[in-house]
């Protein structure tokens, strides 16, 4: 799947976790291309990072898009007066 949470609510993304598991547990396989933390979160999942020296497995919260959700919700006032500066 490349990028499913574009049309899903955070809600969306979540139900669509659960859905996943179900399949999960039947057998099924994923390869998903995501900017989500949410769909990123599966306990199951394999995250795996993309570079110019390849490819390397890392942990939900050493992603790019965690670390920005993260800030944004521990201070968002912070971030949005450095985004706007």
């Amino acid at each position: 799947m490349d990028e499913p949470e574009a049309a899903l609510s955070p809600i969306r993304q979540l139900s669509m976790l659960a859905r996943m598991n179900e399949l999960l547990e039947q057998g099924s396989q994923f390869i998903i291309s995501t900017h989500s933390p949410l769909i990123m979160a599966h306990p199951n999942a394999k995250i795996m990072k993309l570079t110019e020296s390849g490819m390397t497995e890392v942990k939900l919260e050493d992603t790019d898009h965690y670390s920005i959700m993260r800030q944004f919700f521990e201070d968002k006032d912070q971030l949005l007066h450095h985004l706007f500066q």
